[in-house]
């Protein structure tokens, strides 16, 4: 993508469908991603947003407010390209799922979990067929090597358009179950940003939180919300 802060160097922005997909045309020049590979995009509605994007550039270029056109072209450069290395590392969650290591104090916080954590558990046990153990504390345990598999599975059952968003949420919360089940419907950005900061959450109700915290937060959950918003588009 262009890099942040460049001049803005076209005028007009509008959408054609061509073989293979839709592109955004710059002044009739088709966009392509950093890679220079065409950026070819699998819904008109997913164009028509990348296009809205680079349509509301003033006269400087800020990638940082063009989050569908970035994970298009991350899908485009980085997934396509290395989709079993993508896989691999978004089931690799599986095996250290944030959901499984509880604390042993304080009580409420314990509580919290069991009741948020464990029903997400249920339903990964209920909806993958992915059972997983429960521990306290942070010393690592071995997960049921089915269990592994069967999320391994789900995984690669995503196409590269959507492992991208699947792989932003994995990874912000720490947890493929929570990942599973934005892409599945379960639950929704707001939703899954609750349960994956419950630990933070709690802490800020018991402390005093910095700005630079409390900025990283609102960070995480605009990432989240951009991520549910692409995977929507994606299939739409």
């Amino acid at each position: 993508m262009t890099s942040g802060g460049a001049k803005r160097f076209y005028k007009a922005v509008s959408v054609a469908q061509e073989d293979g997909g839709h592109a955004v045309l710059l002044d009739g020049r088709a966009v392509k991603s950093p890679a220079k590979a065409p950026l070819l995009l699998p819904t008109a509605v997913l164009a028509d947003a990348v296009a809205a994007e680079w349509d509301a550039q003033t006269d400087r270029i800020d990638a940082n407010a063009m989050p569908m056109m970035s994970f298009a072209a991350t899908t485009i450069d980085r997934v396509t390209p290395n989709r079993a290395h993508v896989i691999a590392e978004i089931a690799g969650f599986g095996r250290s799922d944030l959901l499984c290591y509880r604390a042993e104090t304080p009580l409420t916080l314990v509580e919290r979990q069991a009741q948020d954590w464990g029903e997400m558990l249920a339903w990964a046990e209920e909806r993958l067929g992915a059972q997983l153990v429960v521990t306290e504390g942070l010393m690592p345990v071995d997960q049921p090597h089915a269990a592994v598999s069967r999320l391994h599975a789900h995984v690669e059952a995503h196409s590269d358009w959507e492992l991208t968003p699947l792989h932003t949420v994995t990874t912000i919360s720490g947890s493929l179950v929570i990942g599973l089940a934005v892409t599945q419907g379960r639950l929704d950005s707001a939703r899954a940003f609750e349960i994956g900061e419950l630990d933070e959450t709690f802490q800020s109700e018991l402390w005093v939180i910095d700005r630079e915290a409390e900025d990283r937060r609102r960070r995480r959950r605009a990432e989240l919300e951009a991520a549910e918003r692409f995977l929507t588009l994606v299939r739409a």
